[in-house]
């Protein structure tokens, strides 16, 4: 077929979102018959992009306004200053973005690829849509007529493009098609179980990697094995007991292999399912919990290669859910419920099922799923009669993800240990339904004494570890002080030589959730390095201990003499926390006190920053 009728859609996605767009476009235009490819971005050689004639590109912002990793590469190439504007005359494109209009760089990734393509020479098929994940359907809600626009302008450019025609209707079960994955069925003895009182870390890490490398049509394994094995052995709350909000200071210590990281870094957790969980969840889908899978990819270029073992080797189907799919945390996506029309036998719910699938039935489905945080156990068991066979439950719940945490500790003053700051997560739904945070609650529950083995894995995350001489200022409100403890801990070994540190840390009442107040306030006197002696300073912002309420920016407005004393000195400015406002109005902030204390216009104050920012000297890593 000629390459002008199919499609190439490339996508870049954090969170899994701009995946699950990027496979409803594909799904979409298969349907009309139109043959597709889809990549993520860092599949896709950048260099032969002028040779794609049509492509649609689906992007995530992340953070403050981040390019997620998978795309950063290509991103990259694009910048390349030998690109000339006739480099994509062949080119037709046009590009869906994911973000959240909560935040100040709103869609930023996908309105800069926009412009990056365009100014390369490349022809928009359709204007570029923002999906908002602040709409009362989420992103679905831009989605949707964006996509009937899209096909659309395809048709009427060459109406070959869909065979099939530009309106389907989708009622023939064929329409399905087959499930992505195949599952063998093995005898159970193929599996050597480990008797339940022993732990055996190798037998553990080569189950987490076969299992995971099963779901990924990578060959490297290198995510999939954990970095090393960890036990709890300090399980601390340091909010008060009667406090409405939980945090803990948790301290853990390698079961395997020695622990290698720098202030700054990250820690990521593989949390466990609830055993109920799992078992209700084999019970309502009929699931031997015993059998032995090999699950592979129907489609033969995605499957793993010859000589990665891990994709080869049996495991038992109720290890394989356990650190797979997240069946008790997660809410599953729409087109979970296209599937299980096609699989439910009372006629009423196929309905329902049907409806929520549909167009006109976006916005309650998202009422219904996602504001309700509904489980995948849960949807299953408000449909009983729906029987989804394995494959398809493989395929479509949510992948069981490692959660990040900004580790609180310096390797130099905790050799062989790594501690966070967690804040245990829990809220009420519209409709007064309580849910908690998998991972959280689960590192809660656990007691030193107990021998759990918690899979990790450390990388660098967006605060790198400073020059100990380098002036720092720091804004760290809330658990956002968690990587700032291992700062001031590692420039306390040798405060003599190390440079001046302002810090400005935020809480609600200095009696609830003043998180380690003990260990800044001895490190702001008597010479600390968080001392005005040392030329710094350590200033609290308690919000609700007084009529108004007050922030870290107003703290730092209060001290901006000796905020502009620092950033005149070359310091860096590290900011961690909440990412709903808080980073925008720390920024804002800064420019008020380069303004007022520079003496120059705002337009000049909000180009020095910026300059800082490129310099590698303003940080932010911000979480939801």
């Amino acid at each position: 077929m000629a390459k002008s009728r199919s499609l190439l859609i490339l996508y870049a996605t954090e969170t899994g979102n701009a995946l699950d767009a990027a496979e409803r476009l594909g799904r979409e235009a298969e349907k009309r018959g139109c043959p597709i490819r889809m990549l993520s971005l860092d599949e896709f050689d950048p260099s032969s992009l002028p040779c794609e004639e049509y492509v649609i590109f689906v992007v995530s912002t992340t953070g403050q306004g981040d390019t997620p990793n998978s795309m950063k590469a290509f991103w990259t190439f694009l910048l390349q200053r030998s690109l000339n504007r006739q480099w994509l005359e062949k080119t037709n494109y046009t590009v869906f973005g994911l973000g959240d209009s909560g935040y100040q760089k709103y869609n930023f990734v996908a309105k800069k690829l926009d412009k990056r393509l365009t100014d390369l020479g490349g022809t928009t098929i359709l204007e570029r849509g923002l999906g908002d994940d602040q709409h009362p359907s989420g992103y679905e809600g831009s989605l949707d007529p964006w996509m009937s626009s899209l096909w659309t302008m395809l048709y009427n450019k060459n109406p070959k493009f869909f065979p099939k025609g530009l309106n389907i209707s989708v009622s023939d079960m064929k329409m399905l098609g087959q499930p992505k994955v195949e599952i063998t069925y093995l005898d159970s003895n193929a599996v050597h179980s480990q008797p339940s009182a022993q732990i055996d870390l190798k037998l553990l890490e080569k189950d987490i990697v076969r299992c995971r490398s099963m779901l990924s049509a990578k060959k490297s394994n290198d995510k999939s094995k954990p970095d090393c094995f960890l036990k709890l052995v300090k399980n601390q709350p340091i909010t008060r007991t009667s406090y409405d909000k939980d945090v803990r200071h948790l301290e853990f210590e390698p079961l395997s292999s020695t622990i290698e990281y720098e202030v700054g870094d990250v820690l990521e957790i593989l949390p466990s399912q609830s055993p109920e969980a799992i078992d209700a969840f084999m019970t309502r889908c009929n699931l031997n919990p015993e059998s032995c899978i090999i699950v592979k990819s129907r489609n033969k270029e995605d499957s793993l290669e010859d000589g990665v073992g891990a994709s080869k080797d049996p495991i038992k189907l109720k290890t394989f859910v356990e650190l797979t799919m997240d069946i008790a945390s997660a809410s599953p996506r729409r087109y979970f419920f296209e599937v299980m029309s096609f699989f439910a036998s009372a006629e009423h719910e196929k309905e329902r099922l049907e409806y929520f699938a549909s167009p006109e039935g976006r916005d309650d489905l998202y009422q219904y799923n996602q504001k309700e945080r509904r489980t995948v156990l849960e949807v299953l068991e408000d449909f009983p009669s729906v029987d989804m066979p394995f494959e398809w439950l493989v395929q479509l719940t949510p992948p069981l993800k490692t959660r990040a945490f900004s580790i609180s500790s310096s390797p130099n003053v905790h050799p062989n240990q790594v501690h966070l700051t967690v804040s245990i997560v829990s809220w009420t739904t519209p409709f007064k339904r309580k849910r908690i945070g998998l991972c959280s609650n689960w590192l809660a529950s656990l007691h030193p004494h107990q021998r759990v083995c918690i899979p990790a894995w450390f990388h660098k995350g967006s605060l790198p570890a400073p020059h100990p001489s380098l002036p720092l200022i720091l804004i760290g409100p809330g658990t956002g002080c968690a990587p700032f403890r291992g700062f001031v801990e590692e420039r306390a070994l040798n405060a003599s030589n190390s440079g001046p540190i302002l810090f400005f840390f935020g809480c609600r009442n200095e009696d609830n959730d003043f998180l380690y107040k003990d260990f800044w306030v001895s490190h702001s006197q008597n010479g600390g390095v968080l001392s005005e002696e040392k030329g710094g300073g350590f200033y609290v912002a308690f919000s609700r201990d007084q009529p108004q309420k007050v922030y870290v920016q107003h703290k730092m407005r209060e001290q901006s003499g000796k905020v502009w004393e620092l950033l005149s000195k070359g310091a860096a400015v590290y900011v961690a926390g909440s990412s709903s406002n808080m980073p925008a109005d720390v920024l804002a902030a800064f420019e008020e006190i380069v303004e007022r204390e520079s003496g120059v216009e705002r337009e000049a104050a909000v180009r020095w920053l910026r300059m800082l920012e490129r310099g590698g000297k303003y940080h932010v890593e911000a979480w939801a």
